[in-house]
C-alpha cells in the first residue's frame, strides 16, 4: 500500500461516500499518510516506529443540525454504515445558529511542500542523525535526550456542493535536551522544515545543544525584574503565537480583546507595535509551505497582518463575515515576522546589560484584553554584559505580553525557520522569525528549575 492517498484516490472515494449520503448537505475530510518517530534518551536510541494511517470524517447536517462521525474503514458496508450514522446523530443534535452554508468550488492552489528527502527519512536515516547528537553529547559528558520525527499526510476535502480540495505535505524535525552529568545546566537545539535537507545537520543540532548546555554550568543567581533581552528565535516564536493567535475579528469586535477599539469595533489601522515590526502568513511562502485551504476547504491566501507596526487585518470566519457585511479572511498560512541582517552574535554586542534567552515554556494566559501571558525560561539563560556573554543565571518566571515585547524593540535580527511549539516538535504550522533585542522585559521571579 502507498504511504498516501493520491488525488484520484481521494476523489473516487469521496464521490463513493457522497454518493451514499441522503442528509441535505455533506462534508468528507479524508486524510491519510506515515508517521515516523525516533526517541532517543541516556546513551542511545530507545523507540522507533512508522504508522501508515488513513482517516475519514463524515460531516452530515439537515437544516442547523450536523454531527460527524470518524472511521479508518473503507470498505463499502462500513462507509455506508460511518454515513448512516453521521445522519442519525446530526437528526439528534442541537440547531447551531451559526452554521454556514456548504461551500462551492474553490481554486486550484498547488503548494509545493513534499520533499522527497522527507519521504525518504526512514528508521535507519533517523537513527543516524540522533546517534550523531547522542555520541557527540555523550563524548562532551553530557546526558541526552532527543526525539525525530518525519511525517508525511495528504488531505482530502469534499462535499456534496461540488468542492474538492488536495493538498500534500511532509515536515520534519529533529530536538535535542542535553542535561548536565549533575543536573545543574541544560541546552536545547531544534531544527524542522517540510523539506530533510532544509534543516540543521545533526552535527550542528548537537554542536548548538552542547554549547548550550556547557555554557550553563553552574548558574548564578541573579534577581527578577524588568531587563534588556536578547531572545533567540525559538523564545520570539514561542511568545509570537500568542500575538496571532488573538487576532481574531469576532473578539475584537465583541470587545474581548486587546483589539477591541473603545467605544466599539477594531483597531484595524492603528500603530500598536514599534513600526519595524511587520507579520505576514502566506501558505506558498517557500520558507512555509503550509496547506492553502482551511479545513472546511475555503482558499488561504497572503495576508499582512501588521505592517510597520499597523495592524492591517484580523481574522474572519465565514459567520462573522457575513454578520459584519465583509469578506471573510481565514486564519492559517503559517506566520513570518520581517527582521534584519545582524547575526545573534551581533545582537548580543549591542547590549550593554542584560539577558539572553533560549526558550520558553510552560506559557499560560493571564489576560485575554492586553494579551498578558505567564510562562517559564528554561535551557539557558545568559548575563550580558558589555556586549559579551560573561555567566549563565537561574531561570525566571515572566509576565509579558507581546505587544508590550515589540513596542519596546531595540533590534531585529536575522530571521529563520524554527520549531514552533512549547515542546520543540514539527506538529505546530511553519513560523518564521528573526532574534529580537527588546527592553524592560518583565521577570516577576525566580525558578528554581534547571
Amino acid at each position: 500500500m502507498a504511504d498516501w492517498l493520491s488525488r484520484d484516490d481521494c476523489r473516487r472515494l469521496t464521490q463513493q461516500v457522497l454518493g451514499m449520503s441522503r442528509a441535505e448537505g455533506c462534508t468528507l475530510v479524508l486524510s491519510s499518510g506515515l508517521d515516523g518517530n525516533t526517541r532517543s534518551a541516556v546513551d542511545g536510541i530507545t523507540t522507533s516506529g512508522d504508522v501508515w494511517n488513513a482517516r475519514l470524517t463524515i460531516a452530515s447536517r439537515f437544516g442547523k443540525r450536523s454531527a460527524a462521525v470518524d472511521t479508518n474503514r473503507f470498505d463499502t458496508a462500513s462507509l455506508a454504515s460511518a454515513v448512516a450514522s453521521s445522519e442519525r446523530l446530526a437528526q439528534l443534535a442541537p440547531e447551531n445558529p451559526e452554521l454556514m452554508p456548504l461551500l462551492g468550488p474553490q481554486p486550484v492552489i498547488e503548494v509545493p511542500a513534499l520533499a522527497s528527502s522527507t519521504v525518504k527519512l526512514d528508521g535507519k536515516t533517523r537513527a543516524a542523525s540522533a546517534t550523531v547528537v547522542v555520541d557527540a553529547a555523550l563524548e562532551a559528558g553530557l546526558r541526552p535526550a532527543g526525539f525525530l520525527t518525519r511525517r508525511v499526510s495528504a488531505v482530502a476535502i469534499a462535499n456534496s456542493a461540488g468542492l474538492f480540495t488536495y493538498h500534500l505535505s511532509s515536515r520534519a524535525g529533529h530536538s535535542v535536551t542535553l542535561r548536565t552529568a549533575i543536573g545543574d545546566g541544560s541546552g536545547w537545539a531544534g531544527t524542522e522544515h517540510n523539506d530533510w535537507k532544509r534543516t540543521l545537520p545533526a552535527a550542528e543540532v548537537a554542536r548548538r545543544a552542547i554549547s548550550k548546555a556547557t555554557m550553563s554550568r553552574q548558574p548564578t543567581s541573579l534577581e527578577a525584574g524588568k531587563y534588556t533581552v536578547v531572545l533567540e528565535p525559538q523564545a520570539v516564536a514561542n511568545v509570537l503565537r500568542l500575538l496571532t493567535g488573538s487576532m481574531d475579528a469576532r473578539a475584537a469586535d465583541e470587545g474581548r480583546s486587546f483589539f477591541s477599539r473603545r467605544g466599539g469595533g477594531n483597531r484595524v489601522g492603528e500603530q500598536v507595535v514599534d513600526p519595524r515590526v511587520t507579520i505576514l502568513s502566506d501558505p506558498s511562502d517557500p520558507d512555509l509551505l503550509e496547506s492553502p485551504y482551511t479545513g472546511e476547504g475555503a482558499a488561504i491566501g497572503k495576508t499582512v497582518w501588521i505592517e510597520e507596526g499597523v495592524v492591517r487585518n484580523l481574522g474572519y470566519s465565514r459567520f462573522w463575515a457575513e454578520r459584519q457585511g465583509v469578506a471573510p479572511r481565514p486564519m492559517g498560512g503559517g506566520t513570518r515576522m520581517l527582521g534584519a541582517e545582524a547575526t545573534l552574535d551581533e545582537l548580543i554586542a549591542q547590549v550593554d546589560r542584560g539577558l539572553l534567552v533560549t526558550r520558553f515554556w510552560y506559557i499560560r494566559t493571564v489576560d485575554p484584553r492586553t494579551i498578558l501571558h505567564t510562562g517559564l525560561t528554561r535551557d539557558g539563560v545568559f548575563l550580558i554584559e558589555q556586549g559579551k556573554i560573561t555567566r549563565p543565571v537561574n531561570n525566571f518566571r515572566f509576565n509579558e505580553s507581546p505587544i508590550t515585547m515589540l513596542g519596546n524593540l531595540v533590534a531585529l535580527g536575522r530571521p529563520e525557520r524554527v520549531p514552533g511549539t512549547e515542546s520543540g516538535g514539527a506538529e505546530d504550522s511553519a513560523i518564521v522569525v528573526p532574534p529580537v533585542v527588546t527592553r524592560d522585559f518583565h521577570f516577576t521571579s525566580v525558578s528554581e528549575a534547571v
